[in-house]
């Protein structure tokens, strides 16, 4: 990888200035078929990773549920959260064996993950999207015909599944996601607008249908929510607010669900209510991206990489005349 400083020749034309963040993974030795390799590579090692650890949770009964679909049961959800969290060193080894690059590059334009950030980023996400699933929830409650059946059983150690891991399955899903197929997706399209536009609207419908949406309305919940994630990339440069925002919803929702019961923790949208908890999830996507967009130009965040544009090798200095 050129160290910071690389940057573009003198005689570059106007086009060739420092690539924003989805187009990072364009090197001066990017090549087309880069990606594809990348692409393969994790397919390939998460499919039989994720494959292994639920084979062994299985069979050493960490998990009574053989299709770990009971999410409320601490060792299903912590199998099943293992199965994601492989997804993390699968995209590091995919950078750094298809494209040669630090892992770090997965994470900003600084090639590391900005844990100064997350504090305040918390907060925005709980003020928004916290709120929105606590009135959600609410209305499946009150309005809905759904039962207060919890504290769930086992509830204590679902709520220490849930905070010791499900932050790390959530960062597993946007390194999936947001940091290697955004990337790869925006990488063969030149122009950085165009490759975000694409690239989002691309990883979005693949995030809403791996989570298997029963209907048009939940595709629609959770197409929305991966555009918020891919904004909130585009504005700050790096995968920690859209991390912040999988995790702040993830967590919350287990949360409840352990001490409510598990009418909480469903895929489903509740019946009815639908559209109201679309509404909602889109009120609070957006004011997350807002809060998000407002506050990157006060704390000026990094949004290009310091290496300028990589795919350029150093100017050399000019040789003294003897």
């Amino acid at each position: 990888m050129p160290p910071a400083g690389w940057g573009v020749p003198p005689d570059a034309p106007p086009h060739d200035e420092p690539r924003p963040y989805l187009h990072v993974m364009r090197t001066r030795d990017w090549a087309w078929w880069r990606p594809l390799l990348g692409l393969f590579l994790l397919g390939v090692v998460f499919v039989v990773g994720s494959a292994v650890l639920a084979v062994v949770g299985i069979v050493t009964g960490i998990s009574p549920d053989l299709a770990l679909l009971e999410l409320t049961d601490p060792g299903t959800l912590l199998v099943t959260n293992l199965t994601l969290i492989v997804a993390i060193p699968v995209v590091w080894l995919a950078w750094a064996v298809a494209h040669g690059m630090r892992t770090g590059w997965s994470s900003s334009v600084l090639a590391r993950f900005r844990w100064r950030l997350l504090p305040r980023l918390t907060l925005f996400a709980l003020a928004t999207l916290g709120v929105a699933i606590g009135v959600s929830v609410l209305l499946v409650f009150t309005v809905g015909d759904a039962d207060v059946d919890g504290p769930v059983r086992s509830w204590g150690w679902l709520l220490v599944v849930v905070l010791l891991t499900t932050p790390l399955q959530s960062a597993a899903e946007e390194y999936l996601f947001r940091g290697y197929l955004s990337q790869a997706i925006a990488g063969w399209i030149r122009g950085p607008q165009a490759g975000a536009v694409v690239a989002g609207a691309v990883t979005a419908t693949l995030f809403s249908l791996a989570h298997l949406p029963p209907d048009l309305l939940t595709f629609l919940d959770r197409f929305l929510f991966a555009l918020a994630a891919s904004a909130v990339v585009w504005l700050t440069g790096g995968l920690e607010a859209a991390v912040v925002l999988h995790a702040a919803n993830n967590v919350v929702l287990f949360v409840l669900a352990a001490l409510l019961g598990e009418g909480v923790a469903t895929e489903v949208l509740p019946a009815g209510l639908a559209a109201a908890s679309v509404a909602l999830g889109l009120a609070a996507f957006g004011g997350y991206v807002a809060l998000v967009a407002r506050w990157r130009r006060r704390a000026e965040l990094e949004t290009r990489t310091p290496a300028l544009d990589l795919r350029f090798p150093p100017v050399a200095a000019p040789t003294p005349a003897r």
